[in-house]
């Protein structure tokens, strides 16, 4: 690793910074400060450092750097341009322009660049991860890391090593402030990740002032206790000292490494250097000459990039990439013809693909009176589909037992402490980091799952919606869904979660009524692979419909579906997810033998059915049928929509109760007699 500073590296780490002041101040708009601070550590660490090819910015084994203080894109945009990233299409093709070109920098924060306010994943090739909220980064980061331990163990051999790369995240005092990157940090630290190096910008400065008006904590000794190799740089414009403490990272194979980097926000800013008026707000023209004067650079020169600075990053980190990436080439190219069973795996994942046959065990329940809970058939289902898809990899918030959302089929082993070969994950009762690991595996290629009871979803929040977002096929497993999860009273049912997570905009969120359903769901969210897919799930029983006398479950596809019907138009339509679809099965009887026309609709996938062409959505919810009635042991918000204003709804207007599930339900009158008695209104 070079640590040699010279005048082209001085150069070119004041051209990030130029760079960064320019397009902040000309969208007047942005945070300067950082990139101004940490630009000596962006350059050493992805143009002396990283096994990275910015011709190929995709290659599998390439190390991953992480911008997880988002707000400080510029120099993640700055590095990419100047590293000549290759773009990269929506087949993955890498074309021959760059990802990051001058004139989006020019347009920073504007409508149609790709320089967005904070990175975006997809935007454009070299930004990993999308890195909005604090603390979001650096826990994707543990996942990538998770990803190349899993991968290594499961696919590399004693003579073609296909991957080993390192994880790097840059990281502020805003994302350590957050309880996710420390949920995420234990992860690490007792995974023993020794691929994952997290790198501190100790700035002292949040928005507000000093960071002594909240934080006064030891991050050092946190990290230590955390398990992490804990080093320090007392100057962040010191590359000397930068380079051998990511040696030691290099040297270190028992812990994943803090490095703390002393740096001064907005260094070389005359007027506003070292305080929080360099953070989150445009430096003034003057002040941003004043500063290139400082550098000296032309002060009066705007998106100027000196000349040899993109020859500078071409033969640092462009030529060790494509050394590397070739070198990989190679080792691919034996494997393939070595161990073809493995290499069809891996293609199939590098195209994000499921491999062929992936659902050929995917059980089909007999009819019983007596039934299951959705929990229970959810597990069979996802052994069934695991069992096929070599690369599925999860785990639950500590609550794999009552989720059933460990695997079980013979292989499936644990991922533990230097035993990374297994697909059965422990994150322990960190929801939120959860959230935020299962995105970072999904980015890295698995398709990733993870699993706590749905009142949590609540601390989970911030990393679905960046799964969204992201556009990512991750699966979260839900479960205790509802008022029935009984005795544990109001703080553990789920009450307004339902519609609060169908309002996360790509998220997929089923609830499935009976076992066949959990099944067809299933079916369908593995064929989503641009979204994200959630499985509501009941922790008591309900019955497993007789398929002979009502519609295939396969209509879940769809989303909606009849699942019972009449003759001619019906009086009335019921409607109902989940662990109350059969007492709306169990109204329509009621009211048949009373005289009523009636059409059950089963709704286990709102969003899926609201994207059915409108021919569909009337043949199953017929426009001059105003008498409908749903039933969901939650909120009503998400159901007017389908119900329309003439409506009923049967379910939840405030908070729970403690007692038998059946109690409860009783309690709040969400029953068979309600239904028919809606119906009837």
């Amino acid at each position: 690793m070079s640590v040699a500073t010279t005048n082209i590296q001085t150069l070119a780490i004041d051209t990030i910074r130029a760079l960064s002041m320019d397009a902040v101040q000309t969208a007047n708009s942005g945070h300067p400060g950082t990139p101004m601070a940490l630009a000596p550590v962006a350059y050493q660490v992805f143009n002396k450092t990283m096994n990275y090819d910015p011709a190929r910015p995709h290659w599998p084994n390439r190390d991953r750097f992480v911008l997880s203080c988002g707000h400080a894109s510029m120099l993640l945009y700055s590095t990419l341009h100047l590293a000549g990233v290759k773009a990269v299409d929506k087949s993955g093709k890498v074309l021959d322009e760059l990802s990051i070109k001058l004139e989006d920098i020019k347009n920073f924060r504007q409508i149609g660049s790709v320089c967005a306010g904070h990175p975006e994943f997809a935007e454009a090739a070299g930004i990993e991860t999308t890195t909005g909220p604090l603390g979001a980064g650096v826990s994707n980061s543990v996942g990538m890391a998770m990803a190349e331990k899993w991968l290594a163990a499961n696919y590399n051999t004693a003579d073609e090593v296909l991957f080993d790369y390192n994880t790097y995240a840059l990281c502020s005092d805003g994302d350590l402030m957050e309880g996710v990157a420390c949920e995420a940090a234990s992860v690490a630290g007792h995974l023993k990740l020794d691929n994952l190096c997290w790198l501190y910008d100790d700035n002292h400065i949040t928005i507000e002032g000093d960071t002594d008006l909240s934080f006064s904590e030891d991050v050092a000794t946190r990290f230590e206790g955390l398990g992490w190799n804990v080093l320090r740089v007392d100057d962040a414009n010191d590359t000397k000292a930068l380079a051998a403490a990511l040696e030691k990272f290099h040297a270190c194979k028992d812990k994943p490494t803090l490095i703390i980097v002393r740096s001064v926000i907005g260094w070389g800013a005359p007027n506003k250097q070292n305080t929080h008026g360099a953070h989150g707000a445009p430096l003034g023209w003057d002040e941003v000459a004043l500063a290139k004067k400082a550098y000296g650079l032309p002060s009066d020169e705007k998106f100027y990039v000196p000349e040899g600075v993109r020859e500078d990053f071409a033969s640092n980190v462009g030529a060790r990439g494509s050394e590397a990436a070739k070198a990989w080439d190679a080792v691919w190219t034996k494997y393939q013809k070595s161990n073809p069973a493995k290499a069809a795996e891996l293609e199939a994942m590098f195209a994000g693909e499921l491999p062929e046959g992936w659902d050929k065990d995917i059980p089909v329940f007999e009819a019983s009176e007596k039934g299951d809970a959705t929990r229970n058939s959810s597990g069979k289902v996802l052994n069934a589909i695991a069992k096929n898809i070599p690369f599925m990899i999860g785990g639950s918030a500590d609550l794999a037992p009552s989720n059933k959302s460990d695997l079980t089929f013979e292989g499936a082993g644990d991922f533990l402490p230097g035993q990374y070969k297994g697909r059965n994950l422990h994150f322990g009762i960190r929801e939120h980091a959860m959230a935020g690991i299962v995105n970072g595996l999904s980015l890295s290629g698995l398709r990733s799952y993870g699993a706590t009871f749905f009142v949590f979803s609540d601390y989970m929040r911030g990393g679905l919606r960046l799964s969204s977002i992201m556009h990512q096929p991750v699966i979260y497993i839900l479960t205790h869904d509802s008022i029935g999860v009984g005795e544990d009273g109001p703080t553990h049912q789920p009450i307004e979660h339902l519609t609060a997570c169908r309002a996360i905009p790509g998220m997929n969120v089923f609830r499935p009524g009976d076992a066949n359903e959990v099944a067809e769901c299933y079916r369908a969210a593995m064929k989503i692979s641009d979204h994200p897919s959630m499985f509501v799930l009941s922790r008591q029983n309900m019955p497993t419909l007789d398929r002979t006398k009502y519609a295939s479950a396969s209509g879940c596809s769809r989303g909606g579906y009849v699942l019972s019907d009449c003759e001619g138009t019906p009086d009335v339509i019921l409607m109902g997810s989940g662990s109350e679809l059969c007492m709306a099965v169990d109204a329509a009887t009621e009211l048949t033998a009373a005289g009523k026309k009636v059409r059950v609709v089963s709704m286990p996938c709102m969003d899926i059915f609201a994207a059915q062409d409108q021919a569909y959505i009337d043949s199953v919810l017929p426009p001059e049928v105003t008498n409908r009635v749903a039933i969901e042991a939650g909120i009503r918000m998400c159901w007017d929509r389908w119900i329309g204003s003439n409506g009923k709804f049967v379910g939840m207007s405030g908070f729970g109760a403690s007692g038998p599930f059946d109690a409860v339900y009783e309690h709040f009158g969400i029953n068979t007699a309600a239904m028919v008695a809606a119906a009837k209104a």
